[in-house]
């Protein structure tokens, strides 16, 4: 696979966000299917994964430190932290330097390795100021348990805050065709910094890969039950940008996520996408979307159709819109 670079790593352009194999959209897969999917990705060409201490609370760090343990030499690892509690054990917004600390060693057993190449505050705790968060993390550096820096979740200002504290190596964010907040200022402050850009749920929460499209499917622990874009008349509405993206999709000869993807790698060589699937083929054809050129017009028509001004819904239920600090788009304001 083609690479990028986040800081000093050079990255498959495409990574794998491992969440799904542990929570959020349903039941898990089974051990040996999440296993075909870490271990597959590693032969597909990825080399950067993406887990977190909240994901499962402890499970997918201490999947992905027993399946790919073995492996730690052929790959970039990241993880996060500041949604648990010191012990990892309990989910709650904690951005004390002390819970820091002790999270990054529990995180540092669940994934069997001796340094993380890439952690990231998770969440900024308001209650905390982000240059202490970041001051926390930057001891983790000096003390060789992290190597770089990284931030979730945050707009451009706080940003811009945390990195005169610390260098900041990248900065993720939700990010695909119908989550355009990135392009209301934090993108230009990644590129203004030199921060690299790491886009998670690349292909809309699953809705423009086909998925999540009739509520009543959905299990009662899929988080896309509560997210307004995927309930009522706003899920009616989305239908039917779905349906124009899927005819766009396939004027370029590719499936639906993989316009997703390919959308992403040709907004900035400096924007690393990390789709999750718990479906080994799925991960494929995700790792497939980086050899994929789109033409100026398929862009054209991709921006057209399907952006802030179209979606309908915001992003989050205002509980979950809360714990976030990204720039809002008009209609979540």
């Amino acid at each position: 696979m083609q690479t990028r670079r986040i800081g000093p790593f050079e990255v498959s352009a495409i990574g794998l966000g491992c969440m799904s194999l542990s929570h959020a959209y349903g039941s898990p897969p089974p051990r040996a299917r999440a296993e075909d999917v870490l271990l597959g990705a590693l032969d597909a060409g990825y080399t950067f994964f993406d887990t977190a201490a909240v994901y499962g609370i402890g499970h997918n760090e201490s999947l992905v430190g027993e399946v790919l343990s073995p492996h730690r030499h052929r790959f970039t690892l990241a993880s996060k932290c500041g949604l648990t509690n010191a012990e990892g054990t309990e989910r709650g917004l904690d951005g004390r330097p002390e819970t820091i600390k002790a999270l990054c060693d529990v995180s540092l057993r669940r994934l069997k390795t001796d340094v993380i190449d890439l952690y990231y505050l998770h969440r900024w705790d308001r209650r905390v100021p982000i240059e202490d968060s970041v001051g926390a993390l930057g001891e983790l550096v000096a003390a060789g348990k992290i190597r770089t820096i990284g931030l979730s979740e945050v707009s451009a200002e706080t940003l811009r805050r945390a990195h005169a504290t610390h260098p900041i190596t990248a900065l993720q964010t939700e990010y695909s065709p119908w989550t355009r907040n990135p392009e209301l200022g934090v993108l230009d402050a990644c590129r203004e910094l030199g921060v690299a850009f790491v886009a998670f749920s690349p292909v809309g929460r699953g809705f423009l890969a086909g998925e999540g499209h009739d509520p009543a499917k959905l299990e009662d622990s899929d988080f896309r039950r509560g997210m307004p874009r995927f309930q009522g008349g706003a899920l009616t509405a989305n239908l039917k940008l779905y349906a124009a993206f899927a005819a766009i999709a396939k004027d370029a000869g590719c499936t639906t996520a993989q316009l997703c993807l390919a959308w992403l790698l040709h907004k900035g060589d400096d924007i690393i996408p990390i789709p999750g699937t718990t479906n080994p083929a799925h991960m494929r054809d995700d790792a497939a979307a980086a050899a994929i050129a789109l033409t100026p017009d398929i862009i054209a028509r991709v921006d057209a159709t399907v952006n802030g001004q179209t979606v309908t819904g915001s992003r989050y239920a205002p509980a979950m819109q809360s714990a976030v600090d990204t720039e809002k788009m008009p209609s979540e304001a």
